[in-house]
């Protein structure tokens, strides 16, 4: 059996939200540094436009979509942080914070219904 697609971008989705805290934690550790400029990471949704996450065509058989779904190749590790010009500001940063808790813990879920369903399926 070959590897689910929504397992990889469940995968991806989770590197990019580690890379994302980790810069979310140097900024906050670099608050009171002068002339530190806060960084972020470019949002998921645009990693996945420029890598491509539709459907693969991988045997001469299965139609070609053609369209905006068909995937052109994989995701690198690489992930583009971002200098801003302003300075740090804790409160946002607790937000952002906040923000990758939550899409982490929407992504663990999605991925343990679906490792359930796949097993379920498995078993019958």
């Amino acid at each position: 059996m070959s590897g689910i697609y929504l397992f990889d971008i469940a995968a991806m989705q989770a590197r990019h939200l580690a890379v994302r805290q980790a810069t979310i934690a140097g900024n906050v550790a670099n608050a009171n540094t002068p002339d530190y400029k806060t960084r972020d990471v470019a949002p998921f949704a645009e990693v996945l436009a420029q890598v491509g996450t539709g459907m693969a065509r991988t045997a001469s058989a299965h139609v070609d979509s053609g369209g905006p779904l068909s995937r052109t190749h994989t995701a690198t590790d690489g992930w583009n942080v971002t200098e801003t010009t302003n300075s740090v500001s804790l409160e946002q940063e607790m937000l952002k914070a906040s923000e990758v808790s939550r899409e982490h813990n929407l992504n663990t879920g999605i991925v343990k219904a679906f490792d359930r369903m796949l097993k379920m399926a498995v078993k019958t």
